[in-house]
């Protein structure tokens, strides 16, 4: 049989073989979303311009829905590490569970403004969230805010910790975020869209952890939910990367390429992010829904309710850089 596949590529017209070769060089970019998300628009620009400023020598296809990574993306750093992707526009929230480090981008109420989302993300704590991605076998080139996990519920109003008592929230299955909810006494449920869906139609779940883009997008007044809390609990920044050894097989141009491609995409990701956020709240708004924002003093009663997840976190992404994280961003605190 290998003799046979041998001869029948050997003998193919020498179109085919192009064809072939031209599919074998296109790059593979994971993305969890795709365009109707910023992130996901992001990942297209990023490809779009690789192709562009390369003249075409290297194609890259977006796969977005984390396709490449079992549709789990907990688990697209492991795609793109062992090189079924050969470059990735993940989360800190979900990359945390390759890269301990970067769950410090998510601690319970550690950056709960826009700028201090930003000290994050530049400076001695950008080169120690980027120096360990290195170490767990990736190439980063960008760093852009996300923003933050706010809450939605069907009829309680979420002004104190004690609101949370009982609630049954649905969860992505990540474990920080589990932690965080069972420190202010709620019943964390992990379970996928469909059964999420049903439970919130059949009276079982109470609530829903997500992005404000991500709640106008599913549409969750539809379901019965009719409140959105915004407290900036859990930030997220996105990491643009490449495969170790893709990046290494690359000329210093192509690399120099690759790298002004991902950080010219950074820059326009924090505007789409900032323009989806309002476009959602305005959707939700339009549906019927409450929006409360907390003040920073009730925030602060929620951090102190959550010290506990905090510091369980903390010691997982590293004292030493959790400490540089903090001074940053009380340094840029208003």
């Amino acid at each position: 049989m290998v003799a046979l596949a041998a001869f029948a590529i050997a003998g193919a017209p020498g179109w085919a073989q192009d064809a072939r070769a031209d599919q074998a060089k296109e790059l593979k970019l994971s993305v969890a979303v795709g365009p109707a998300y910023a992130l996901g628009q992001a990942a297209e620009r990023w490809a779009k311009r690789i192709a562009e400023k390369s003249g075409g020598r290297l194609p890259v296809k977006p796969f977005p829905g984390a396709t490449l990574s079992q549709r789990d993306p907990a688990r697209e750093f492991i795609a793109l590490s062992d090189g079924t992707a050969d470059l990735a526009l993940g989360s800190t929230l979900f990359w945390s569970m390759q890269v301990k480090e970067l769950g410090v981008v998510g601690l319970p109420w550690l950056a709960p403004e826009p700028k201090q989302l930003d000290a994050l993300l530049e400076g001695p704590v950008a080169d120690a969230l980027a120096a360990a991605v290195r170490r767990v076998g990736a190439v980063p080139l960008a760093l852009a805010p996300l923003g933050h996990h706010e809450l939605a519920t069907k009829e309680r109003a979420v002004r104190a910790p004690a609101d949370l008592a009982g609630l049954r929230v649905r969860v992505t299955a990540m474990p920080a975020l589990a932690d965080f909810y069972a420190a202010l006494g709620a019943r964390v449920q992990a379970m996928g869209y469909a059964d999420a869906q049903a439970a919130f139609a059949a009276g079982t779940l109470d609530a829903q952890d997500g992005t404000s883009a991500t709640f106008a997008a599913t549409r969750l007044h539809a379901v019965g939910l009719r409140r959105v809390v915004l407290w900036e609990a859990i930030a997220e920044a996105a990491v643009f990367a490449v495969n170790r050894e893709r990046w290494e097989s690359w000329t210093d141009t192509d690399r120099a390429l690759v790298r002004d491609s991902a950080q010219e995409s950074a820059r326009e990701l924090a505007e789409l992010v900032r323009q989806e956020n309002d476009a959602a709240l305005a959707e939700l708004r339009k549906s019927g829904m409450t929006i409360v924002r907390l003040t920073r003093a009730e925030r602060a009663v929620f951090a102190a309710a959550t010290k506990s997840a905090y510091d369980r976190w903390a010691a997982v992404a590293g004292e030493e850089l959790v400490r540089a994280a903090e001074a940053a961003v009380q340094a840029a605190a208003p």
